[in-house]
């Protein structure tokens, strides 16, 4: 995806919701973009499928001009969930993922068959094909509405705030869903929120906007190690320690496995998890991947990521 000079300005408004966004998504990544309420994301991120229309600019899709794409094509080869879930009480779950296979003229049987590969993807039993929408939880719809929103397999995937009616538990469950799926599939997904530890948890790259403007643009940890802007600073809180190191693992550090540890801790834990291990007196922590020793942790290795 690619914004070029994009401008959005509702009638009467005092002044421009998005204001002359510039900005190149990889393919394939996860990009969140991350600011307080009213800052222009959500209506950035419907620009892409011309549920927002801009007053000036372009946006592209797979280099592709997207006002020139008719608009029954782009949204259905372009993924949208949002936070209401917006299924169809009236009808099944199967009939709810099978929307827009149906519209695009699938035959029966394919349809049936990525009916049961999306609800193994998402985590959810067969038996749930016939439910009706109010008989699941909301956590469960919310599953529901990324397998349908991924169902015709679309290069892009837009996800409006699509957490933040479940509870915490909930919410940590279907983030941990969403990356797992993100890095199956290899969408690239464009993700909205303003709740910081969602963007670090989730994001490959995180775009910060203000007032409608893009105010900073990198990975997580560049956000977080060199903000550029005051404000950047202060939303992402970064003289939090404890924040950066949610993003190491623990394979980044380690040092060579030694035989002597007094606790255990996956490759792909972060330090923060390790921290708690440290905290609770755990002097040494063997590094594992599938069971097998791999390396060593101690603080004195936490204590030098930070520093660097």
């Amino acid at each position: 995806m690619r914004f070029e000079r994009v401008s959005v300005r509702y009638p009467n408004a005092e002044a421009s919701a998005v204001e002359d966004v510039s900005l190149e998504l990889s393919a394939g990544a996860f990009t969140v973009i991350l600011g307080p309420s009213g800052c222009g994301k959500s209506t950035l991120l419907r620009t892409v499928n011309r549920m927002v229309v801009p007053a000036a600019g372009r946006v592209y899709v797979d280099g592709t001009d997207n006002a020139q794409i008719n608009i029954n094509t782009l949204r259905r080869s372009t993924g949208y969930v949002i936070q209401a879930v917006g299924l169809f009480a009236h009808m099944s779950v199967a009939d709810n993922i099978a929307i827009v296979p149906g519209l695009l003229q699938w035959d029966s049987k394919r349809i049936e068959q990525r009916v049961d590969e999306l609800l193994d993807l998402v985590r959810l039993p067969a038996t749930y094909r016939n439910r009706l929408p109010r008989e699941l939880s909301g956590g469960e719809q919310q599953r529901v509405g990324v397998a349908r929103a991924i169902a015709a397999r679309p290069r892009v995937l837009l996800m409006d705030e699509p957490f933040g009616a479940v509870d915490a538990i909930v919410r940590k469950s279907l983030q941990e869903e969403s990356k797992r799926i993100a890095q199956l599939l290899k969408t690239t997904i464009l993700f909205v929120t303003h709740d910081v530890d969602e963007a670090l948890g989730l994001a490959d790259r995180i775009v910060v906007m203000a007032a409608g403007k893009v105010v900073q643009y990198g990975t997580p940890l560049e956000l977080l190690t060199n903000p550029t802007t005051p404000f950047v600073e202060d939303l992402l809180d970064t003289h939090d320690v404890v924040r950066r190191l949610g993003l190491l693992r623990a394979q980044d550090v380690m040092q060579p496995p030694r035989p002597e540890t007094e606790g255990a801790i996956d490759a792909q834990a972060t330090l923060r998890d390790s921290l708690n291990q440290f905290l609770q007196g755990a002097g040494t922590l063997a590094v594992e991947r599938d069971g097998r020793r791999i390396g060593t942790l101690d603080f004195g290795d936490v204590q030098a990521a930070i520093r660097r």
